[in-house]
């Protein structure tokens, strides 16, 4: 929300030791001796005046004297709650909602605005007064995630993103010990993103929204490119644009991200007044490395590895309205997009889902066609896109994750593909390609026999352009999320692309384990589907 140019405020030296947090000082604050109530309540307005004067400065659009006049009103409101047994950690950002509510509801008051004209300014208390929200509708999910938080995590983000404090200050204001509140900012920061993607999630205006939701979240967590459709998508959606913009800044412009999203009216004046972000161009740049022990040119967060889990979730689920769209227009046969394609057509989830006939055992499909097996046979699953073979990231344990890499002859890349349709894993002959288990990222789970709730989570029916499609929802096929080393395999919408298709051939007799793959074609396994 723009705010015109109102004056900066001045910065008198701000008072207050870290020798109590500010939960102990409230507990005086609350009773006991007159004077040890005085003291305590001293010591908490000497902390915070100065930051939250220099809010109400902003707010106003003036430096009179009723800058301090609303500040104290603002000390009133909150150090009353606290005599009421309400905790005292995350006071900064409390109070300068607080500031921020008293002036807007004083200029609404025309007894008080006839006395304070400073309130009628429309930089200031009348623009506030008339304005439909005070936080933009772009920072909505960030807000929601951040009041979500616990106060001592609301306390850490505050300081350390939109103050620019060391970590020696919030850690003294919660009473916390320098390595702990290292630890736990890591946690807080970990907490507000996924309560964003939650939001994202739960605010989501249609499924389709909630289909992207995870496919927003780990692009943009790593740092690499959206897929296409989610890029299509984001091109039609304001609410999955705004998310992303919100996702994209945690590594980059967290503090601006927070103070717009908290504070919203004068968030970036506010940012400019804060005596830790001198010094810097525009005062909006990255996090306050020097302040908590980074090296220049070093990236500060995450501060160690981050889990590939729960990524991806609903993972490329298809619109079913879509689906049926194209298969009553005639743009998609079983073998994917084009003319000319036979196809017969059974019910999947009440939606029609192709089903090509696939050759005979004895087939003289051309090479680099896939096939199913009358018998269980090994096999490696080659993707047509990345010339990269289906591999286990790892050891080959239950919950293991899949990944591409340059074909040898490693056990951890022999599959046998079943006549009931499992994915049976070499390495681990008890394992099987799980697609249902983790949100559609495709995981190693145990192989569930014929009638089981979950059979059909670790079965696949293999087209013959090689598509491997889940039986839990055939509109799917298994994919990669880049055509790389580093992407994960998970199931996303079938569309026939060769990012979706996959080669069947057999590694070459006494290739080494981390071989190149072969120049030749593809040499075919027979594979017929008789499931």
């Amino acid at each position: 929300m723009p705010t015109p140019h109102p004056p900066r405020p001045h910065r008198p030296p701000s008072g207050g030791s870290l020798e109590e947090s500010d939960e102990a000082l409230a507990v005086r604050a609350r009773g006991g001796p007159d004077d040890d109530v005085a003291q305590a309540t001293a010591l908490l307005m000497a902390r915070h005046w100065q930051p939250v004067h220099d809010y109400a400065v902003i707010c106003l659009a003036s430096s009179a004297q009723v800058a301090a006049m609303v500040t104290a009103a603002a000390f009133h409101q909150v150090l009353d709650r606290l005599t009421l047994g309400e905790p005292a950690a995350a006071l900064r950002p409390r109070l300068l909602l607080a500031v921020r509510g008293t002036v807007r509801q004083w200029a609404a008051a025309e007894r008080i605005a006839g006395v304070l004209p400073q309130l009628r300014k429309p930089a200031g208390g009348r623009g506030m007064r008339v304005a439909k929200d005070m936080t933009p509708e772009n920072r909505r999910l960030t807000e929601l995630s951040f009041h979500a938080l616990p106060a001592p995590a609301q306390c850490l983000l505050w300081h350390i993103d939109v103050e620019a404090e060391p970590i020696t200050v919030p850690a003294g204001l919660l009473g916390m010990t320098e390595e702990a509140a290292t630890a736990a900012y890591q946690e807080a920061r970990d907490k507000l993103r996924e309560g964003c993607v939650r939001a994202h999630r739960e605010l989501a205006p249609s499924p389709e929204c909630r289909h992207h939701n995870r496919l927003l979240d780990i692009p943009l967590r790593r740092g690499s490119g959206l897929l296409p459709e989610v890029r299509r998508h984001l091109a039609q959606c304001r609410h999955c644009r705004a998310a992303a913009e919100q996702l994209r800044r945690f590594e980059s412009a967290l503090g601006p991200l927070l103070a717009e999203a908290v504070l919203g009216w004068g968030a970036r004046r506010y940012l400019d007044s804060r005596p830790g972000r001198r010094g810097r161009a525009g005062g909006h740049g990255r996090g306050a490395a020097r302040h908590r022990g980074g090296r220049p040119g070093r990236r500060l967060l995450p501060f160690g590895p981050r889990s590939p889990r729960a990524v991806l979730t609903g993972a490329g689920l298809a619109s079913a309205g879509v689906l049926t769209l194209l298969l009553a227009s005639g743009g998609w046969s079983d073998d994917g997009p084009g003319p000319g394609q036979a196809a017969s057509a059974t019910t999947v989830g009440g939606a029609p889902a192709a089903t090509a006939p696939l050759p005979p055992a004895a087939s003289t499909a051309p090479p680099g066609t896939a096939q199913l097996p009358t018998k269980p046979r090994r096999t490696r699953l080659r993707n047509v896109a990345a010339d990269l073979c289906l591999d286990i990231r790892g050891r080959a344990t239950a919950g293991a994750q899949l990944q591409l890499a340059v074909c040898s002859s490693a056990s951890t890349q022999q599959w046998s593909y079943e006549d009931d349709g499992l994915l049976r894993s070499v390495a681990a002959p008890q394992l099987c390609l799980d697609s249902h288990a983790d949100a559609g990222v495709v995981i190693l789970g145990p192989c569930a026999p014929r009638g089981d709730r979950r059979a059909d989570d670790v079965r696949y029916d293999l087209t013959v352009r090689g598509e491997l499609l889940p039986r839990w929802d055939e509109t799917l096929a298994l994919a990669a999320t880049s055509q790389d080393m580093d992407g994960y395999i998970v199931v996303e919408v079938r569309d026939g692309s060769a990012a979706r298709r996959w080669h069947t051939d057999s590694p070459p007799p006494g290739s080494a384990p981390n071989a190149a793959p072969a120049t030749h074609p593809a040499r075919p396994v027979d594979l017929t589907n008789r499931a």
